[in-house]
């Protein structure tokens, strides 16, 4: 670049203006980000300031943490697996049934009136569980999951909800025999019989259950 004039040389002092405020902007810049990564490597230092080594080291015992509990995943698997090995769809309960107006069932070694007081209402109803719209695959895993939970948590007398088939091809109650087969298999399961009107009647059962046995 040739300069003719003086006048020549102000284009010339303001690009080296600019090119060195370039370059000390870059300056501070690089030693602004040079500070913040000391500060940072410096954190814990600043943090808690001076320290000093503990003595005795050599005589300190480190405990080893507590083991931590190991999930009972296959307790649970156990469990599922003799939950759905312990209803058949091929049992059957009618010979178990009582020959009555509304077929119910009594464990052996259970009298009569049994379901007599089940069926006036002499055991509150503390749970229910209701099988509508569920495949019969989904149904049995429900009932079988819902049986065992109750009895393990001490509830006595539940009520489960099959349907009165009336949505069912036929108009029947598809379920209704499959639930009194699957009840009857529970070991949990003492007794049943047909609700009364006002607590579903021909579209569900009671079920009165083992008490859990304290030890």
């Amino acid at each position: 670049m040739k300069v003719k004039s003086f006048q020549d040389l102000q284009p010339m002092r303001q690009a080296l203006a600019e090119a060195a405020e370039r370059e000390a902007r870059l300056q501070r810049e690089w030693l602004e980000a040079a500070r913040r990564a000391r500060a940072e490597l410096m954190l814990f230092e600043t943090a808690v300031g001076p320290v000093q080594a503990l003595r005795g080291q050599h005589d300190r015992r480190w405990h080893l943490p507590e083991p931590v509990e190991p999930l009972p995943v296959q307790r649970e698997l156990d469990e599922e697996r003799v939950l759905m090995e312990s209803i058949s769809d091929e049992f059957d309960v009618t010979t178990l049934l009582d020959v009555d107006d509304q077929m119910s069932y009594r464990r052996s070694g259970i009298g009569p009136e049994v379901t007599r007081r089940l069926r006036a209402g002499h055991w509150s109803i503390q749970r229910q569980l209701d099988l509508h719209g569920l495949r019969t695959d989904e149904a049995r895993e429900a009932l079988g999951e819902f049986i065992r939970l109750a009895h393990r948590t001490g509830l006595r007398c539940v009520r489960v909800v099959h349907g009165k088939g009336l949505g069912s091809p036929g108009k029947t109650p598809v379920l209704k025999g499959r639930v009194q087969s699957w009840l009857v298999q529970k070991k949990e399961v003492l007794a049943f019989v047909q609700a009364r009107p006002a607590e579903g009647g021909a579209g569900a059962l009671v079920v009165l259950l083992q008490p859990v046995q304290r030890h």
